[in-house]
């Protein structure tokens, strides 16, 4: 009962994945905070510390303060945009960020020394950020040995942090950049597979932890897919044997480098903290419903092409994946294709458990009763069952006198019914009862 088909392109899927991306990706948010260092040397947040951001490529600047914990959010800075930061507050010296990029999940957060309070232009904030971020206002004179120190101290954590911070925002600019130029190679006509999944790693490779990767990782695991995909339908077409199997190991290998790719994706959002910003939310949420749509994907080429020992794991990405899907459509079709999925992947003791919940609720779904048919059939010969080929053998009659004619799997029920009325002696029955019920005595 082992049937070998074309598998159907899923570059569609892939597009859809990158179109969703770019979209979301023309605004982003800065955020960040303040804190000042007292004289206990501890450093609080500061509340209503003015914020202000100037667009350095173009014209265009942002003014905000700190809320009561110290922290700042912009919601919708343009994605391309490149901005100087200044942070001001009473009793401080001001600090100014440069080369400041939107939308990277990479917050600015500042320590302010004591000071005049002193807030800075434009110009004057572009200055002290190319000079190395401080302003001091401070007329000198006078200075204690301790508060020197304290000052030397300081001035070395702000160093610090504005060297992590750059380095940050040179993995922002990389992934940023591999982001664009994957989506751009995905989305070619033809889509150049090679290329996307290779500025897809450069991007993971800068930063793995960054919290873009699980974007990176989703689209990386549908490139692969994608290409597994033309790599095995060639391969099946190849009449030579030793070519033929030497693609389809090559598909296998995109397969399962896929189903990786996405399962980390997961496992990363997972971890990441919960948005608290609409915006934010909504953005996870988005990112979250892609991540587990493109693990149930990957894990269903994966279980049914390379390692049918892990159906579970492909059970709990369906399952995780329509627990968040929100069209029914789609839910039904993820159901059907987990069941199908078992099926193929030769559990067919669990594929007729699954086809049965979609019968119970949709009791003419013609694909559902060639699978659960054929799961019945399946089980019958493996346990050398007389009754559950009887109950396979009703379904499979129901899936044929309810199946349109064009239905791909029509004339293959046909034959097997065929098959087993001649050499098995089973033919269906003629009854009005759901198959596999018995009448009552």
């Amino acid at each position: 009962m082992r049937r070998s088909y074309v598998l159907n392109s899923i570059v569609a899927i892939a597009v859809l994945l990158c179109a969703a991306a770019i979209a979301s990706a023309q605004t982003g948010q800065l955020r960040g905070s303040v804190k000042l260092v007292g004289a206990d040397g501890k450093a609080a947040p500061v509340a209503n510390a003015v914020i202000d951001v100037w667009r350095t490529d173009i014209a265009g600047d942002y003014h905000t303060k700190t809320d009561k914990k110290g922290e700042w959010i912009f919601a919708g800075l343009p994605y391309t945009g490149t901005y100087v930061v200044s942070v001001s507050a009473p009793g401080a010296s001001p600090m100014a960020r440069d080369k400041v990029k939107a939308g990277r999940e990479i917050p600015v957060d500042t320590v302010l020394s004591s000071g005049d309070g002193k807030k800075l232009t434009r110009d004057e904030a572009v200055a002290a950020a190319a000079g190395g971020g401080g302003a001091s206002t401070s007329s000198g004179g006078g200075e204690s040995a301790a508060d020197k120190a304290k000052a030397a101290e300081l001035a070395k954590k702000n160093e610090e942090i504005m060297a992590a911070n750059k380095k940050i925002e040179g993995a922002n600019q990389i992934i940023g950049d591999a982001f664009k130029a994957g989506n751009a190679a995905l989305m070619a006509k033809p889509p150049n597979y090679d290329e996307a999944i290779r500025q897809y790693d450069l991007g993971l490779a800068a930063d793995p932890e960054h919290p873009g990767a699980p974007s990176l990782l989703t689209n990386k695991s549908g490139a692969l897919r994608s290409r597994g995909v033309e790599k095995y339908n060639a391969a099946i077409q190849n009449k030579e044997a030793a070519a033929r199997d030497a693609g389809l190991e090559l598909a296998k290998a995109d397969f399962k480098a896929a189903a990786e790719a996405a399962s980390q994706g997961v496992e990363l959002l997972k971890k990441q903290p919960a948005a608290t910003d609409a915006e934010e939310q909504k953005q996870q949420t988005t990112n979250k419903y892609f991540a587990l749509f493109s693990r149930a994907e990957a894990m269903r080429f994966f279980v049914t092409k390379v390692d049918q020992t892990k159906t579970d794991e492909a059970v709990t990405a369906y399952q995780e994946y329509m627990a968040v899907e929100t069209d029914a459509a789609k839910k039904a079709k993820a159901q059907l294709d987990m069941a199908q999925m078992l099926l193929d992947a030769g559990a067919a003791d669990k594929s007729m458990v699954e086809f049965k919940k979609i019968l119970d609720a949709q009791p003419d779904n013609v694909d559902a009763l060639y699978g659960m048919g054929v799961s019945e059939i399946s089980v019958g010969y493996g346990a050398n069952d007389k009754a559950k080929l009887q109950e396979g053998v009703n379904y499979l009659q129901q899936f044929v006198d309810k199946a349109p004619d064009t239905h791909r799997y029509k004339s293959e029920a046909k034959a097997t019914l065929t098959e087993l009325k001649n050499t098995e002696s089973v033919v269906p029955e003629k009854t009005t009862t759901k198959p596999g019920t018995r009448k009552r005595p």
